[in-house]
């Protein structure tokens, strides 16, 4: 077997056994993908600070303690705020719900009568009753239980050793108020509870603990693989160089290139984007009175690192809440989601993310939907930067078929890429 044989053969086996090993450890990978892309997003500002005369590794601490400070002390001072606003927001949603019901949907479909939208509305008819009927109904049900209607007049309270006690209102005797009675039945009914299901709550503690300390586990160990990509980042790339032949490492450069400067748009862009749309957003819904701007805002904020379905979605609790005070809000809360929209469309876009990071609106949606639908919300959230690789891999293959073919000559511009900004700053070493 010649040498070239040889080189192919053990590149594609060790292709294979890669692939499959990330297909059996999947469920372990959320950590390295979060630290591959805190290591990306991060990776221009460590190389910044390097060129301050600090060295990498404490170019890297530096930037956690000034981007973790900044977050936690943002939560410090949002979260009292966000915490009330979300506490009443959930107080006043089923008010919300009951007047959208009683009056919103009425007036719409009187409104859609009128145009002959939908036919008229026939007279309510009162189910028959016999005088002396039973007030408890028992009705079968398809799969052969029964439901049970309780008519006016009777209580249900919960039997002593089970079931439910049912018996007429006029047969409870009213007490007088005795607050240590109601204090000791209170206490005797905790201590019972506690007694009969504690297996129960001490599986819940023990889901907490456990829950909070992978949580806490996972973000130490992302922290820590993202400093090590930081610290690393020439030797990886001079890895995944090592297995391209010679010839073609300067086509692997451009490649590199290219998938750097779409993904630098797409990425970093996207977060420079999310923080403008959160700005506007808070700014323009405070300024009309919304009700819960803070949290309305931050769901635009979050909602924004997923194009064009995440406008549409985060727009439709802000409308809705503007129409709770009146249809002059909604319409401005509307216009001014819109005319932030437009702004990222037409301004924002092409001057952060660059003419490299454009993506067909089409191929976007396609992208979304398909990591939706495969991986749910990380593949949402994943899917644009996921395609921007693809459209680079694709574009850098057309451009060394073109050269190759002497019709193409010239045809296609010469690239001109900077170096990528995961080799940019000092080595490792200094």
């Amino acid at each position: 077997m010649s040498p070239r044989a040889q080189r192919v053969v053990f590149l594609s086996v060790s292709a294979a056994i890669v692939v499959l090993t990330l297909a059996v450890a999947r469920e372990v990978l959320l950590p390295f993908v979060l630290a591959l892309v805190i290591a990306y997003v991060l990776t221009p500002l460590v190389a910044w600070a390097e060129g301050k005369g600090l060295r990498r590794a404490v170019a890297i601490v530096t930037v956690y303690v000034v981007v973790l400070g900044t977050l936690g002390s943002i939560v410090r001072l949002a979260a009292p705020r966000m915490g009330t606003e979300l506490a009443n927001l959930r107080r006043e949603l089923p008010q919300v719900a009951k007047k959208a019901q009683s009056e919103w949907v009425p007036a719409m479909q009187s409104r859609l009568r009128a145009f002959g939208v939908m036919s008229p509305e026939a007279p309510p008819t009162e189910p028959h009753t016999p005088e002396n009927a039973p007030a408890i109904i028992a009705r079968p049900q398809p799969d052969g239980s029964l439901a049970i209607d309780v008519g006016s007049g009777f209580v249900v309270t919960p039997g002593r050793h089970g079931g439910y006690l049912v018996e007429p209102a006029h047969a409870l005797r009213e007490e007088p108020f005795d607050a240590n009675r109601v204090i000791g039945d209170a206490v005797g009914k905790s201590f019972a509870y506690a007694q009969n299901n504690a297996l129960e709550l001490a599986k819940i503690g023990r889901n907490i603990v456990a829950g909070v300390s992978r949580v806490v586990f996972i973000f130490g160990i992302t922290l820590m693989l993202a400093a090590y990509m930081m610290l690393t980042r020439e030797k990886i790339v001079a890895f995944f160089g090592t297995l391209i032949r010679p010839r073609r490492r300067p086509s692997f450069d451009r490649l590199l290139l290219r998938m750097d400067k779409g993904l630098s748009g797409v990425v970093r862009g996207q977060l420079i984007i999310c923080l403008v749309n959160g700005a506007l957003s808070a700014v323009g819904f405070a300024f009309i009175g919304l009700k819960y701007w803070p949290v309305m805002a931050l769901i635009a904020t979050v909602l924004s690192l997923i194009p064009i379905f995440g406008a549409i979605v985060s727009a439709v609790p802000a409308v809705a809440l503007g129409l709770t005070q009146s249809v002059g809000t909604a319409a401005f809360v509307l216009f001014w989601i819109v005319g932030i929209h437009q702004l990222e469309a037409n301004f924002l876009n092409p001057k952060i993310m660059g003419d490299a990071a454009k993506i067909h609106p089409v191929l976007v949606i396609f992208s979304l939907l398909v990591g939706e639908h495969f991986f749910h919300t990380v593949g949402a959230l994943l899917a644009v930067p996921c395609m921007s690789m693809a459209q680079s891999l694709f574009l850098h293959f057309r451009q060394v078929v073109h050269e190759a073919d002497p019709e193409f000559q010239g045809v296609l511009p010469p690239d001109s890429l900077k170096p990528p900004s995961i080799l940019r700053g000092k080595t490792a070493g200094q």
